[in-house]
């Protein structure tokens, strides 16, 4: 007990201590989610006014999770959202940029986030993401996963 008081004084840390016992990897907040997926889509996508994104995909085997986020509150906006389900018509545009489930441990949170811009072209990556005064931001550059 005395041990988790010292490590939640830590701002790197004080996503250890919002993490639910017992489970590897720790769960946080939908909001800590949020703020992790809008580092990556500003930090790394550079998306904005003048880079709109492509359909918002949040993917994760859980299914219990399903975000909701205030992507205003971040600075970000995903105007349009992809349903995997749906069936695509002749003449739609193959387009996503997803964002996985973040994995959070004692020194920020890690995410795989992908963008696709069309048939067979696109890319994935894994970022790791840190939380301190600013919010949550990029610890650096983000590692590629795959590209087609």
């Amino acid at each position: 007990m005395r041990a988790t008081a010292v490590l939640c004084t830590s701002a790197l840390a004080l996503t250890a201590c919002a993490s639910t016992p017992g489970q590897p990897g720790g769960q946080a907040t939908n909001q800590n989610d949020c703020a992790v997926i809008a580092a990556v889509a500003k930090g790394h996508y550079r998306f904005g006014p003048e880079n709109v994104p492509p359909p918002l995909w949040l993917f994760s085997e859980d299914a219990s999770w399903k975000p909701r986020c205030d992507w205003s509150r971040y600075g970000v906006s995903f105007p349009t959202t992809h349903d995997p389900n749906r069936q695509h018509q002749p003449g739609d545009r193959v387009q996503w940029v997803q964002f996985q489930k973040p994995v959070y441990d004692g020194r920020g949170a890690t995410i795989e986030a992908g963008i696709l811009h069309g048939p067979l072209a696109g890319m994935g990556v894994r970022c790791r993401v840190v939380s301190g005064f600013a919010g949550w931001t990029l610890a650096g550059q983000c590692e590629n996963t795959w590209i087609s």
